[in-house]
């Protein structure tokens, strides 16, 4: 009989205690320890990380990863991808990592609809670099590069990624552990680049405990192929430090080829790249 997989490490964790990382770390490991049981090999999945403090996770799990440089954990995860279509291919940053520097890198993963996923960790802070406001933040939002309150308005990325070609784009946070790792189960199995977007909690320097408490909840009777009803919902909350009800859950979903189908297929009009431009024609 084959001995269990140990997902952790000997790694010293660095973590504030009570930040949200925690709660990501442990639902990304139960979820990685329900897909091996699942019958996929653990060797076929590969983490990328790129800096900050959610890019630490990877020492503590004990699996296959790879550390990129800032902004830039996407086309590491696109390059291994594309050499091994067979891979399950996870990403994990943090919102400056990602919606920051690495925001064009991004529009074009979920653009090409690379079967790929990117696990945000969305504290809506630089937290490694102690406070500095990031494209979440929200307005009037106090840090050392802001102290007297930032003066821009925060963006909606998971209206980009609506408007950018994303097949599956779902929210949660760092306090719904259920809900996360089915959230993360579920973008992983996706075929299509997927995106978890997590309210991640910093408790040194933007501590939100309070406030997602008692504003989140979560999608009920909503229909994740509807293109028009997700953009509804996902401008429910605009990432604002309002009073405003914040959703949680799958906000779009859709099957639609992915970037390596039609890669692999590029100069062979085989009646598969035939169907495979039919659906990208009639395909929002």
């Amino acid at each position: 009989m084959m001995q269990e997989k140990n997902w952790g490490t000997n790694a010293i964790n660095t973590w504030c205690p009570g930040c949200g990382n925690f709660a990501i770390l442990n639902s990304i490991k139960s979820v990685l320890k329900s897909l091996v049981a699942d019958n996929i090999l653990a060797e076929n999945i590969v983490l990328v990380s790129g800096i900050g403090c959610g890019a630490k996770i990877v020492d503590y799990i004990n699996a296959n990863s790879v550390y990129s440089i800032h902004g830039r954990v996407l086309p590491v995860a696109e390059g291994i991808k594309l050499a091994n279509p067979q891979m399950k291919v996870i990403g994990l940053a943090g919102d400056g990592d990602t919606y920051g520097e690495g925001m064009e890198h991004l529009v074009f993963a979920a653009k090409r609809n690379i079967d790929i996923t990117m696990i945000v960790h969305n504290n809506r802070v630089y937290g490694l670099t102690t406070g500095q406001y990031t494209p979440t933040s929200p307005l009037g939002y106090k840090g050392r590069s802001t102290p007297q309150g930032s003066k821009e308005t925060p963006i909606n990325p998971l209206e980009i990624m609506l408007a950018s070609g994303a097949s599956f784009i779902s929210r949660g946070t760092s306090t719904t552990m259920e809900l996360l790792k089915k959230l993360m189960r579920e973008a992983i199995m996706h075929k299509g680049f997927a995106l978890v977007d997590i309210l991640q909690v910093c408790v040194t320097f933007f501590n939100m405990y309070e406030y997602y408490n008692k504003n989140v909840y979560e999608l009920a009777g909503h229909d994740p192929a509807d293109y028009g009803k997700a953009m509804q919902r996902i401008r429910e909350w605009n990432y604002s430090n309002t009073d405003a009800k914040i959703p949680l859950g799958v906000f779009y979903k859709k099957e639609i080829p992915t970037f390596e189908e039609y890669y692999l297929h590029l100069g062979k009009e085989t009646e598969r790249s035939q169907k495979i431009h039919k659906i990208l024609e009639n395909t929002i």
